[in-house]
Formats: C-alpha cells, sequence, structure tokens
C-alpha cells in the first residue's frame, strides 16, 4: 500500500471515530442546527420589512445564501475545539504512537465536521424553503454548485480552525479564538446587507473580503442570476487557504505532539 492510499485509508478511520460520535452526542448536533435556525428566522422576521435591496424582490431571497454561508462558516469552529479537546486529553499523542498516517488524525477531524456541516445545511434548506418561503430561482444544477461552493469554503476554514486549536493551550480558548475573527468576517460583507449601503472607508474591505466573493456567487447561483467571476475567484480561494492552512497545520501537529 503505497503512503497516499495509506494517509487516504487512515484518514477515512479516524473521520468514522469523529462521526459515531454524534449519534451519541445528541445535545451538540441540537446545539449545532438550533444555531442556524435562529438566525434564519431573527434575520427574516427581525428585519425583512426594513432592509430592501436592488435587484430582488424579497429580502428573503438575498440573505438566506447568505445565512447559509455565515452558518456554514460558523460550522468550521467544530475542528478548533475539538483538537484542542483530544490535545487536552492526551488523544492525539497516543494516536501519534500508532502506525498510522500523521496528516490522517487532521484530515479525518476535518472531513467529519464537513459531513457535520452537511447536516446542518440541509436543516437550514429545510427551514428556509418552510416556513420562510425561500426557492430556487435558478436550475437545480446552479443550486448544487453554489452549495458546493460554501461547502468547499467551509471546509478551507477548517484548516484555518485545525492551527488555532493545536496552538492554543484550552478547550475555551480555541472556543473564543475560534470565534471571534469570523464575526468580522462574515458581518463586514454583502451576507446580509449590500456593501454599497456602508460607509466609503468600509465598502472596499467588503467588497474584498473572501466571504463576500463565496456569498456573491453563492447568491447569484441560487437566485439564477449572472455569476461573472466570483465562482472561480471563490474555488481559487478555497484552495488557497487548504493549502497554505493545511500546510501549516500538519507541520504545527508534528511539532506539538513530538514526546
Amino acid at each position: 500500500m503505497t503512503s497516499v492510499e495509506m494517509a487516504v485509508k487512515d484518514s477515512w478511520v479516524e473521520a468514522e471515530r469523529h462521526l459515531r460520535i454524534i449519534p451519541r452526542n445528541v445535545e451538540l448536533l441540537i446545539f449545532a442546527t438550533i444555531q442556524p435556525i435562529m438566525f434564519v428566522i431573527l434575520f427574516v422576521y427581525v428585519f425583512g420589512g426594513a432592509i430592501q435591496v436592488p435587484g430582488f424582490d424579497t429580502y428573503e431571497q438575498f440573505l438566506i445564501p447568505g445565512i447559509f454561508s455565515q452558518s456554514l462558516v460558523f460550522g468550521s469552529a467544530f475542528t478548533s475545539i475539538g483538537l484542542a479537546e483530544d490535545l487536552s486529553k492526551g488523544l492525539i499523542d497516543r494516536l501519534r504512537s500508532l502506525p498510522m498516517s500523521r496528516s490522517a488524525v487532521l484530515i479525518g477531524r476535518t472531513v467529519s465536521d464537513l459531513v457535520r456541516n452537511v447536516i446542518t445545511f440541509f436543516v437550514m434548506l429545510a427551514v428556509a424553503f418552510w416556513p420562510i418561503g425561500f426557492r430556487f430561482e435558478g436550475t437545480v444544477l446552479e443550486a448544487v454548485l453554489a452549495t458546493l461552493l460554501l461547502l468547499l469554503f467551509s471546509y478551507s476554514l477548517s484548516w484555518v480552525q485545525a492551527l488555532i486549536g493545536l496552538s492554543v493551550n484550552s478547550v475555551e480558548a480555541a472556543n473564543s479564538a475560534g470565534f471571534i475573527w469570523m464575526f468580522p468576517m462574515t458581518f463586514v460583507s454583502s451576507a446580509f446587507v449590500d456593501p454599497a449601503s456602508m460607509p466609503d472607508w468600509l465598502q472596499p474591505i467588503a467588497d474584498a473580503n473572501p466571504f463576500t466573493i463565496v456569498t456573491n456567487a453563492a447568491r447569484a447561483l441560487y437566485n439564477g442570476n449572472p455569476v461573472g467571476n466570483d465562482a472561480v475567484l471563490s474555488v481559487m480561494w478555497s484552495v488557497g487557504i487548504i493549502v497554505v492552512f493545511a500546510g501549516l497545520s500538519i507541520r504545527k501537529f508534528n511539532r506539538s505532539t513530538v514526546a
């Protein structure tokens, strides 16, 4: 068996280990799905009557893709929290002592969190369709592509979270550090309002935000609008983040678990 084949096999075994925990930890799954549902309902019913976005008949068609983006990004925080918890319990060092690929521990964790995000997405989608009334205005293929772009971006940020989880000293620190940077990234963006409504100095920041690019691409595809270069840029951003932070995370993992 080649090293690549071993890494793939070990990664899936490690992912399965985390996925088996989900049915046993129902509370975690419930809270992971309640938060995005609350975001959907609160933003639609609290701000829906006060915000109008040019080019969209209803605020819901503009908002829901942004909620999808934000919730999937927030879901990536489970990676940092989970890794910090495993490190604090000594589980990572025990795994490292086994004859398995070292990168499999991190790949398995990020893949399992991606599966958790997929579950969260379909829960949000059900709520968005009923009772909110969100609809796919584009084709089914465009909707699938939009969803894949969001999931790919959330997976890339799981590697950012992996580095954070390996760099802090406690689960509490991982929880704080994992979320604190995501709030400005998601709110200084096009997720909830058109950046044109922001102050002049803030608009360029929101427009250059990769979260804005991904959200715009998904929103255009869900609504059947021209996507332009946003889809390609979304993929480039996601792949770039994965390459950089996966490398940094694996290097940090190998150093932090040396006996």
